[in-house]
């Protein structure tokens, strides 16, 4: 929680002035019942029409300056929670983008994104009860028994009783909500992640009929929430009935031990009132501060889950800017393994290679054998566990990632587009992209077909994730966006998946022939894709089995082999069919 302070630091006048003025209203609160211990003396027992008029116009006067004061403090503490709130969360938001693959790994999404709008409005309301309540609350309890001693003493042990069985009531509510309330927002991040997974599959849930499964699934994680909440709630619950009726035993107390008193003219009517009012405001004070501890409670809760945010360390960023571009091998892998944090083995095991400018490095092997995690440690999006990984021959781990990574166009294996037009999606990599240029990358991704006969051209609207498009579509269109400002590496992630064989082999043909200076690493099922490749990586459980081109692979590698025949075998089986 004290590493979110600095978000404060802007507020200091407002942290001081909000408290300041909810003191005062605290004050002008605690001398009204003073007022009316003298209406009932003076002015109803001596029967003073102009002093109880008088008096009762003193506490329209309190209790108006009083509004005031609240509404000023008001205004402070809203001031100053929401503009902690708004620095919070654009921090929080610009280091989680600062962060690695292997830190949101750690935390995963739906967790980050619970915590950058749950558990941020969470500590902003805290701050904000804090500027309101915090002063008011305990001031409240204190002034109220100073005033009561100052009417009798011995009546106000009366308090002294009442108010410490009162906090111990709140504080065996406290010691059993506080760790249900971490548990809630566990339970909080889990339906966020089925919400999003449901959200984003929502077509592949529906093409299996899982909708019903689904629904339960997320009706078992809401209910998870809601048990945990009533749980709560039934124990917070017996908060208000019990301080109530200890306050109400107390008040009977007040009134039998001082009409005895009143009895012995060692206290009037008006005191005893008086003493009744202080002993309701105690109490009202006290559950107003056990709500406050809840929501402390919350807030400490959620601060600390961002605090594990902050906690992890930026990406590691090079000192290296320029690069010098006439290196022979444009990428070098040099006895590279590489785990994953937590995972028990090697997803990459002493794999050994290197590229020249301009040509073409094919990465097969069969699923989950390391070829999509092979391509991530050129962009340096995780680190090399053993070995170094260099790109014109420059460790990447010395090179600063911008630097990096505008020299390299990436199409991952999830064509990820943004809503808004094709123009604005094709200026992710270049800002500045002339539509010349844009229409020479789609042209290469042999995209421009359909794309120059929409209506809108250049600006047809991408709905959100690319809905609006098919899948060869949203792969050409990601193809293309890699390819603007003719980058000096090209990866390209399993991304030809959704496209047939004529449209595949145009887009090879057009990439060596548009861009013959670039390096092109192509992740790929199909041999088929990768048979004119300079050199060919073939993948086994995290190991490089064979590297060499086509023909030499088929004559040397036997997984190479197999997987070469078996697509033979099906071609000829769908020609024959």
């Amino acid at each position: 929680m004290k590493n979110l302070l600095k978000y404060l630091r802007n507020y200091k006048k407002e942290l001081l002035l909000g408290p300041f003025f909810k003191l005062l209203e605290a004050v002008f609160e605690l001398i009204v019942p003073v007022v009316m211990a003298r209406i009932i003396d003076n002015g109803i027992g001596n029967n003073d029409t102009s002093y109880i008029i008088k008096m009762s116009g003193l506490i329209v006067l309190l209790g108006a300056s009083g509004l005031g004061f609240a509404l000023t403090c008001q205004y402070f503490a809203a001031k100053c929670a929401y503009g902690f709130g708004t620095e919070l969360r654009a921090d929080l938001y610009r280091h989680i983008n600062s962060l690695s693959y292997e830190s949101i790994d750690k935390i995963g999404t739906s967790s980050l994104v619970n915590r950058l709008t749950n558990d941020t409005n969470t500590v902003q309301n805290g701050v904000n009860m804090f500027i309101r309540l915090a002063v008011r609350a305990p001031f409240l309890v204190i002034g109220a028994a100073v005033m009561a001693v100052t009417i009798d003493l011995k009546l106000s042990l009366v308090f002294f009783v009442v108010a410490p069985l009162i906090s111990l009531v709140i504080f065996f509510i406290m010691k059993k909500t506080v760790p249900m309330y971490k548990k809630t927002q566990q339970c909080l991040d889990r339906a966020s992640l089925l919400t999003r997974e449901n959200l984003e599959g929502a077509r592949v849930i529906r093409a299996f009929s899982r909708q019903n499964e689904e629904i339960d699934e997320f009706k078992e994680a809401v209910d998870d929430i809601s048990d945990n909440s009533i749980a709560v709630g039934k124990i917070s619950a017996i908060l208000n009935p019990v301080a109530f009726m200890v306050m109400n035993l107390g008040i009977v107390a007040v009134i039998w031990f001082g009409g005895k008193r009143i009895d012995v003219g060692r206290l009037t009517q008006g005191e005893l009132t008086a003493f009744t009012n202080y002993m309701t405001q105690i109490l009202l004070a006290l559950v107003v501060l056990a709500n406050l501890i809840v929501i402390f409670t919350k807030a400490f809760a959620s601060a600390n889950r961002i605090s594990e945010v902050f906690a992890l360390l930026p990406e590691e960023n090079g000192t290296i800017s320029e690069i010098d571009e006439k290196k022979a091998d444009i990428i070098e892998f040099n006895s590279v393994s590489f785990s994953y944090a937590g995972a028990g083995d090697y997803s990459l095991r002493n794999i050994s290679f290197s590229v020249k400018k301009g040509q073409m490095l094919g990465i097969i092997g069969g699923t989950g054998c390391g070829k999509s995690t092979l391509a991530s440690l050129i962009p340096c999006f995780y680190k090399a566990t053993e070995g170094t990984v260099s790109v014109f021959g420059v460790d990447v781990n010395d090179i600063e990632n911008e630097q990096l990574r505008s020299r390299i166009g990436i199409v991952p294996q999830k064509a990820a587009l943004f809503s808004g037009t094709i123009r604005e999606n094709m200026r992710w990599r270049k800002s500045d992209a002339s539509d010349a240029e844009i229409i020479s990358a789609l042209k290469t991704a042999q995209a421009w077909e359909f794309v120059s006969n929409s209506p809108d051209g250049l600006d047809t609207v991408i709905s959100q994730g690319g809905k609006n498009l098919s899948g060869g579509q949203k792969q050409r269109i990601s193809i293309a966006r890699a390819l603007v400002g003719d980058p000096d590496i090209v990866i390209l992630d399993d991304s030809t998946s959704a496209l047939d064989y004529k449209t595949d082999l145009a887009f090879r043909h057009a990439l060596s022939e548009d861009l013959p200076d670039t390096t092109v690493v192509m992740i790929s099922q199909r041999t088929t894709s990768l048979k004119k490749a300079d050199k060919i990586i073939v993948m086994d459980e995290g190991e490089a089995v064979g590297i060499g081109t086509h023909e030499e692979l088929i004559e040397s590698c036997d997984v190479y082999n197999e997987i070469y025949r078996s697509q033979m075998n099906e071609k000829e089986g769908s020609a024959n069919a």
